[in-house]
């Protein structure tokens, strides 16, 4: 079992690494459609079903989607919905993999091959998305103690920058006022959903509780760092010209200079960086995919028992490595595909179906799991 930190880690870790990829094109395509109140209103939004999500989940304490679906639904339902929500981890991950693929060849290297590159990540995901949900938890905090700090020094660095146009960040204030648009809110509040990996990952918590002394960061936190993710390249780009990036935070660390660092441009610090928490992330939401897979394939009788055999004898079974195994090569397969035949605006249109459909899925998963809560309370009276 693990510390309450690392709930706050799961959190943290999906925030920040949502500045370079969905979040921020959404966000700058509608800065003059009510950006801002889209931004409230997803905050406002995601801190109550985080918080809804969280209280009904820690219910079920020690145990994952497959162990309380198999538990409380019949298998009927179990089976699809797992398989389901499996998709949905895998998609997230997809894209996000591919749009890192994008970004190393445009800003990195143009001449490799996109195959080459995504069989490089490809390699290192698929090779710790199967370790166990604990190391992962070790693995998530050990990369942003190391990545926050560069974070934080590219962040002060392009605020204080005098090529910050701070006439421009003040040009779309004057929008304020404009009504928002749901699909801004829906884009926005993607950066708020690494909670939802508790859906295995509640596995390794013990009596963890939601306490309002810690828990007021998340919206102030969050709504710093979407107003950081879309205000920043306006401030470099200006209000018209922030259109024509789609990696708008590549380009903007493209910008910036460090003159006595050994590396001149903060580009590859930012790359290093953003590299690394993208690589974590989808070995996240990989893992996540796989167990919840893998639950479709265990009875009433495997309840109360982690998929990974973190409460068992830690020796996984041939069944599930087969498992693992298939779905692993079958999903690698598809991105060695995928990565030469996806364009950009594919690409991004993909995206964006996939943050609209999230959002939607949400309020729906949170009845889902206070039936499951009803159904388990009944159960325990009898």
């Amino acid at each position: 079992m693990v510390s309450r930190r690392y709930y706050y880690y799961l959190f943290m870790i999906s925030m920040v690494i949502n500045i370079i990829n969905l979040v921020p094109r959404v966000l700058i395509l509608t800065r003059f459609d009510g950006v801002f109140w889209s931004i409230l209103l997803a905050v406002a939004y995601c801190t109550l079903t985080m918080y809804i999500f969280t209280r009904l989940i820690i219910q079920f304490e020690g145990q994952g989607f497959p162990e309380i679906f198999n538990t409380y639904l019949p298998k009927a339902a179990a089976a699809p919905l797992l398989i389901l929500y499996s998709i949905f981890w895998f998609i997230a991950g997809c894209i996000l993999l591919l749009s890192f693929v994008d970004i190393t060849i445009r800003f990195i290297s143009p001449d490799i091959r996109g195959r080459a590159v995504m069989t490089g990540f490809l390699i290192l995901v698929v090779g710790a998305s199967r370790i166990k949900t604990t190391s992962i938890l070790y693995a998530t905090e050990t990369v942003l103690m190391l990545c926050l700090p560069a974070m934080v020094f590219i962040l002060v660095k392009a605020l204080i920058n005098p090529a910050f146009n701070w006439d421009s960040v003040m040009q779309v204030f004057t929008y304020l006022w404009t009504k928002p648009k749901l699909v801004t809110v829906a884009g926005a509040s993607f950066a708020f959903t690494g909670y939802v990996n508790l859906a295995i990952f509640n596995r390794s918590f013990q009596n963890l509780k939601l306490e309002l002394r810690h828990f007021w960061l998340v919206p102030v936190s969050g709504l710093l760092v979407l107003l950081i993710t879309l205000l920043v390249p306006i401030g470099y780009h200006g209000t018209i010209g922030v259109e024509d990036h789609v990696y708008s935070w590549f380009s903007t660390a493209d910008s910036l200079r460090m003159e006595t660092f050994v590396v001149e441009r903060v580009l590859y610090l930012f790359y290093i960086t953003y590299l690394s928490m993208s690589l974590v992330t989808v070995v996240i939401y990989w893992h996540v995919g796989l167990e919840l897979f893998k639950g479709c394939f265990n009875g009433k009788e495997g309840k109360g028992e982690s998929e990974d055999g973190e409460k068992g004898t830690g020796k996984k079974t041939r069944k599930s490595q087969w498992i693992q195994a298939i779905i692993l090569f079958m999903l690698s397969a598809v991105m060695v595909y995928l990565v030469e035949e996806l364009n950009q605006v594919q690409l991004a249109q993909a995206g964006q179906w996939f943050l609209n459909f999230r959002f939607f899925a949400e309020m729906p998963l949170i009845l889902l799991l206070i039936f499951l809560v009803w159904k388990k309370r009944r159960s325990a009276r009898r």
